[in-house]
């Protein structure tokens, strides 16, 4: 069998290349791909023309052993992904039975007939095996070439393309040589900036060949990725364990998590480990701080307030004793010891973002944050929730240190505490 060492990925829907939306699986395939150890050579958007797409797989298959796609499996004229691929390796598509059968089970259970144009979705090639897609009529492809690579067709819509991915596809390619052994570990960190990671770790440890060392800044977190693959006399497992002790080291306070872990489960775990449930009010945040916390089961109540000016004057949001009064104010009404209060307001490029905690689960006047961000917007309210959400953690931790108290077992992966 042929090693699965390089990979191309493809996103096809003219909706893609005239902007009408963006390519998000791209970079999750592709994130994939290289924690196994797989190098992408290319992820490209491509508009719904059979010849452009059909010259894409067949320039992919000329140099790479994978080649994954996504979107153009709908039943519609327009969606021709099928159609590329069965034109780019010489072979025509027909109508597989057992396909057949089941999109017929989907619209008889849904009390319909078959739509013929949907046949199109029941068609295979000779060297194509069908995907089982449980959350849509749009079933994958992959397809076996002689020379031993593969393309997986995958749909566009996440919720059909993450499980089609990671539950069926992944594992097969995992058998087949899926890159070259690599495990990866993640370390997510706040309050600390790209550059300073870069300093305080030092460069040799970004310049070894094993284990790879890599910082990713993402909207919510700074991570950093450990990679590793047995050698030189030691096993991968080792090698991440010497690397991530280092960087702990180093940069101590400001790793939060591991992982794909959330802010939800991080303010959770601290709920859940201080024994308390909490209630917030946030004020010309347009609900961030609640979206970031919505599956935290301590969140008793969120509220959302409109703010009191527009955004573009620029006013200074209320002072902390104002804000711990409502955050007060906020406990009282649902029932539990604390409440959180973050105001925040735009001007000139900049965020600033003023939050206190009160009711009979405070600690005093130090339960205040007063920050100013450099960025503006949509992102200025995210950071602003992220920084909000930050500031309960630590005042739960104290919480929890000072009161001795017992919750039930952290859900979040270990991490340092600030």
């Amino acid at each position: 069998m042929r090693p699965i060492a390089t990979a191309a990925l493809l996103a096809v829907g003219s909706e893609l290349t005239t902007g009408e939306t963006r390519d998000s699986n791209g970079g999750e395939l592709a994130a994939s791909l290289a924690a196994a150890g797989v190098t992408v050579h290319r992820i490209t958007a491509l508009p719904d023309d059979l010849a452009a797409v059909s010259a894409a797989f067949a320039d992919a298959l000329d140099e790479v052993d994978l080649v994954v796609s996504t979107g153009g499996l709908g039943p519609t004229p327009d969606d021709l992904t099928r159609e590329a691929v069965a034109a780019a390796i010489g072979e025509t598509p027909a109508i597989d039975p057992e396909l057949e059968g089941w999109l017929r089970g989907l619209f008889d259970r849904r009390g319909m007939a078959l739509p013929e144009v949907n046949l199109k979705q029941a068609w295979l090639i000779p060297s194509a095996t069908g995907i089982p897609n449980a959350n849509g009529t749009a079933p994958g492809w992959w397809v076996d070439r002689p020379d031993g690579r593969v393309v997986v067709l995958l749909p566009g819509p996440p919720r059909e393309m993450r499980p089609m991915w990671t539950d069926w596809a992944l594992p097969r390619l995992r058998d087949r040589g899926l890159g070259d052994g690599r495990i990866a570990k993640t370390l997510r960190t706040y309050g600390i900036g790209e550059s300073s990671v870069v300093e305080r770790l030092g460069e040799p440890l970004f310049r070894t060949p094993n284990p790879v060392v890599a910082t990713y800044a993402r909207a919510e977190w700074l991570d950093i990725r450990i990679s590793a693959v047995d050698g030189g006399g030691s096993d991968a497992l080792s090698l991440i364990a010497t690397a991530e002790a280092a960087i702990r080291a180093r940069i101590a306070g400001h790793v939060w998590a591991e992982g794909e872990t959330s802010w939800a489960a991080v303010v959770g775990a601290a709920a859940d480990a201080a024994g308390v449930r909490f209630a917030t009010v946030e004020t010309g945040t347009g609900g961030s701080l609640a979206a970031l916390l919505g599956d935290v089961p301590a969140l008793a109540e969120a509220v959302i307030r409109r703010a009191a000016a527009d955004d573009s004057t620029g006013a200074r949001v209320a002072d902390a004793a104002a804000l711990r009064r409502v955050a007060a104010h906020a406990a009282t009404d649902a029932s539990v010891p604390i409440g959180l209060a973050v105001e925040i307001a735009q001007a000139d490029g900049q965020t600033v973002v003023r939050a206190a905690i009160g009711g009979p689960g405070a600690t005093g006047e130090e339960d205040s944050l007063d920050l100013t961000l450099f960025s503006h917007g949509a992102y200025g309210r995210l950071r602003a929730a992220v920084a909000t959400a930050a500031f309960l953690v630590e005042r739960l931790r104290e919480r929890e240190a000072s009161t001795g108290a017992g919750g039930r077992a952290q859900a979040a992966s270990p991490a340092d505490r600030p």
